[in-house]
């Protein structure tokens, strides 16, 4: 039986090779050949959904997602600057790394670790598109979506005893959507301080892994362990809201700073000052001001005819930073014609005062702030000031802490209520950052006039534009929170030229200032009342001392 099965089986094949070759020889002759049609071409717009997700296996996220938008000048930039931008990433991943290898030399009998090959190939990363967000903040936010199937060469030897072990790593694959923030933006070049990296999801991180020529990653359930340690690991260093902070310039010297406390200045009286009228006498007054300090001088009241005036007159001047800003103490004579004639001068730095401690200074007046002034020149007398700086509360522990009777807390958290607030003093302060769509029927010129408590400030004018920016500070001390009060801003729009309209409302809005006083701080925009379209963009502060 088995001889007669091998005996038809080596037949079959004798007799079927010939028999199969010569039907296809007469086949190929004798049959017609068949014209070859064209193809038919079709509207994308007439194509089904399945015809579409065969041409289109991957949707780009411009078309998915219209918010993003394509960056192809991007795309093109980074393939010319690859090859740069590669041997500078791998300088900075060897300097980087170097000291992490360092640590585990002389531990588990590791001798050494380094990079035998370290390029991160010929592909750069593909970003699939990028929309920018707009906050009310100083800053600018972008969003990409990042992918990067590359082809890196990166081995690294590591010798253990009298073994050497290749690790290398091939097929590395990147799925990543980072939110980029320039913060804050700042008029020094490049205009930002830093840049903060976030991820908006859990990256997707693939790749393969070979060790001394085996791949590592084909052990069952190994994949999947690195993958989900990897994503776990990342996430919790940067998925938002945690951040990576990269800092570009020194913040010191570029922020802006902000209020920090209150000066509190009482001038109490003068001493044996110069004769500058006719008759022997002088009509005396102080201006006091802080350096750094774009704010009008304060004034006190004009002593006629008195060479040893007594004022006793209290004043608050806001204090940015205590240890670089100098009070400037000028007294004058008051003349009723033509300028007021200065009788002297004296400067107090803030950083000699400790925060909460009342302290008098007795000084002689200077003619100016020369330090060469011979010490025999003519006294021009003294000045007798009380001085007492006073942080605010959230910025107390800078100073060393509150003082008692200036702030207090419970179980260390403050308590924030409206029976407790009424109590403190402090300041509040106004940014008019911007306007939109402000549009006159006549003219636009506008400027912002802001109203509160009876009192009036205004911005400067902008010629020509219905997008004012403006970004004007204005500041009131108060004695006790304006919880129940609101402030009134009004946009106005004036031509200098005669006219019988020569000034136009463009739109106002009223701001209740109880938020404020319970969050400490507003920054938002307000539709404008009386205006088509128009918005205002307003930053308030109240600070508590």
């Amino acid at each position: 039986m088995g001889f007669l099965s091998s005996f038809l089986g080596v037949f079959g094949f004798a007799v079927g090779i010939p028999l199969g070759l010569l039907v296809g020889f007469f086949l190929f002759v004798y049959s017609e050949t068949k014209r070859v049609k064209d193809p038919v071409v079709r509207p994308i717009s007439e194509l089904g959904p399945n015809s579409l997700q065969e041409l289109l296996p991957e949707i780009p996220l411009w078309v998915k997602t219209p918010d993003y938008e394509r960056v192809d000048w991007l795309n093109k930039f980074l393939l010319d600057m690859w090859p740069f931008l590669d041997t500078a990433i791998c300088k900075i991943i060897r300097s980087t790394t170097q000291p992490i290898f360092a640590e585990y030399i002389g531990k588990y009998q590791i001798k050494a670790i380094d990079f035998d090959e370290l390029s991160l190939g010929t592909l750069p990363p593909t970003v699939c598109g990028m929309k920018v967000l707009e906050t009310n903040e100083k800053e600018l936010v972008m969003e990409q979506v990042i992918k990067w199937a590359g082809n890196p060469n990166i081995v690294v030897s590591l010798y253990v005893s009298s073994l050497k072990i290749t690790i290398q790593l091939v097929d590395l694959q990147i799925f990543a959507a980072p939110r980029i923030t320039l913060r804050p933006l700042v008029p020094t070049f490049p205009c930002f301080a830093n840049i903060v990296v976030s991820l908006m999801e859990k990256p997707h991180v693939d790749f393969g892994m070979n060790v001394s020529g085996g791949d590592i990653m084909s052990i069952p359930g190994l994949y999947r362990f690195v993958q989900e340690t990897i994503k776990k690991q990342v996430a919790n260093l940067y998925l938002w809201p945690q951040t990576l902070e990269i800092p570009i310039l020194d913040e010191s010297t570029v922020a802006i700073k902000k209020p920090v406390g209150i000066l509190h200045v009482n001038v109490v009286r003068a001493q044996k000052l110069l004769k500058m009228d006719l008759l022997g006498t002088s009509d005396p007054y102080v201006k006091l001001s802080l350096t750094g300090d774009k704010l009008p001088a304060k004034k006190t009241t004009v002593k006629r005819k008195n060479l040893n005036p007594e004022w006793n007159e209290k004043f608050k001047i806001v204090v940015k930073d205590p240890q670089s800003q100098v009070l400037q103490l000028q007294v004058y004579d008051w003349d009723k014609v033509g300028g007021h004639d200065k009788l002297g001068m004296q400067l107090v730095p803030l950083k000699v005062l400790n925060p909460y401690e009342n302290k008098e200074f007795i000084l002689d007046l200077l003619k100016d702030t020369n330090l060469n002034e011979t010490p025999h020149k003519k006294p021009r007398g003294k000045i007798v000031v009380d001085l007492t700086f006073v942080p605010f509360k959230e910025d107390s522990n800078k100073f060393g802490g509150p003082s008692e009777g200036y702030s207090r807390k419970e179980s260390g958290i403050d308590i924030v209520s409206d029976d407790e607030v009424q109590e403190g003093a402090g300041l509040l302060s106004i940014v008019i950052q911007e306007a939109e769509e402000v549009e006159g029927d006549h003219h636009n010129n506008p400027f912002a006039v802001l109203t509160f408590r009876g009192e009036k400030k205004r911005t400067k004018t902008m010629k020509k534009t219905r997008h004012p920016r403006w970004n004007e500070e204005f500041q009131f001390m108060l004695e006790e929170p304006p919880l129940h009060e609101k402030i009134h801003i009004e946009v106005m729009s004036k031509r200098k030229n005669f006219s019988f309209l020569p000034k136009e409302s463009l739109g106002h809005v009223e701001i209740n200032l109880r938020d404020v006083v319970h969050n400490g701080r507003i920054n938002d925009k307000y539709h404008l009342i009386n205006s088509r379209n128009g918005v205002m963009h307003v930053e308030i502060r109240w600070k508590v001392v």
